[in-house]
């Protein structure tokens, strides 16, 4: 509830100095969540944890176990029902699409050695900003 006796136009605005620095804060807070979130994905893709890998790396590496992962759950499945067992369609959520998954995957350029060190050398250098 407003107080009556104080006009809501009296509220003080933002000088730009301020505006200024409450988007710098926000935009750091936005990169350092998107950096946590690259951490985590490489501290679970295995063969990523505890090293300084680019986005671009962290990304590929995450979408090719995706991929192996799909790949594995079709083949238990398909073992399963080569068995005569039933399978439960829920297991079978994304399965449909892995063959347009692996194309798409085997669309993606591998980084050679020296991009993928750039790479991450621009990644670290972001982390100091």
């Amino acid at each position: 509830m407003s107080n009556p006796t104080i006009p809501v136009d009296d509220k003080p605005r933002l000088t730009d100095e301020e505006k200024k620095a409450n988007h710098i804060a926000s935009e750091q807070k936005r990169r350092q969540a998107i950096r946590e979130g690259f951490d985590r994905l490489a501290e679970i893709v295995p063969g990523l944890s505890g090293q300084g890998r680019s986005e671009a790396v962290v990304l590929r590496a995450t979408v090719k176990y995706l991929v192996e992962q799909l790949r594995r759950r079709k083949a238990l499945i398909e073992l399963r029902e080569s068995e005569g067992k039933v399978v439960d369609e829920k297991y079978k959520v994304g399965l449909e699409e892995l063959d347009e998954y692996e194309k798409k995957l085997a669309e993606i350029p591998e980084l050679s050695p020296l991009e993928e060190e750039a790479a991450a050398g621009d990644r670290e250098m972001s982390r100091e900003s």
